[in-house]
């Protein structure tokens, strides 16, 4: 499995999968600024329309032709509020969304480190086990060697010929 190991800078894999990264946050960035630039685009709108009338506008209302135009103008006000708050709502589940994906993310890279630490750590316990492997062959050889050895020297010893005598 290449993991783009011993490969060119900006080549493999890892250089695709970091690529693929760097847009995937750039696309989040946007979003993010996108949601929270109309949360507050509609946050302002909705205090705009709910606006209070000072004494001056109230009493210019009360005389004459506007106000029969009260309960329409209410009506509208009363719609563009709904209509605000609504995208407000949907600006928020928006970013809401992006931090579970965020999460997601976060949690799925960490399980990617985590599996290459891993593969790391089981490669260098191989390349000691085989090291390992060798010493003990070698350690077995000498002994197998040194047992040859003694066993020629005890056999042509003198000792053992008086002994069996």
């Amino acid at each position: 499995m290449n993991k783009g190991v011993g490969s060119g800078v900006g080549s493999g894999p890892t250089a695709a999968a970091a690529a693929a990264a760097a847009q995937k946050q750039k696309t989040m960035m946007q979003k993010m600024e996108t949601d929270i630039g109309n949360i507050v685009e509609n946050f302002t709108q909705l205090v705009n329309v709910a606006g209070v009338c000072s004494k001056d506008e109230l009493s210019q209302l009360s005389s004459g032709r506007q106000l029969n135009d009260l309960p329409v103008r209410n009506s509208q006000e009363a719609f563009m509020m709904e209509m605000r708050a609504a995208r407000m709502v949907q600006a928020a589940d928006s970013l809401l969304k992006l931090v579970s994906e965020l999460k997601q993310t976060a949690i799925f890279s960490g399980f990617a480190t985590l599996n290459d630490h891993v593969e790391h750590r089981t490669a260098e316990f191989n390349r000691q086990a085989e090291k390992t492997d060798r010493m003990l062959a070698r350690i077995g050889e000498e002994a197998a060697a040194s047992l040859k050895e003694l066993e020629s020297h005890y056999y042509s010893s003198a000792q053992r010929t008086s002994r069996s005598l």
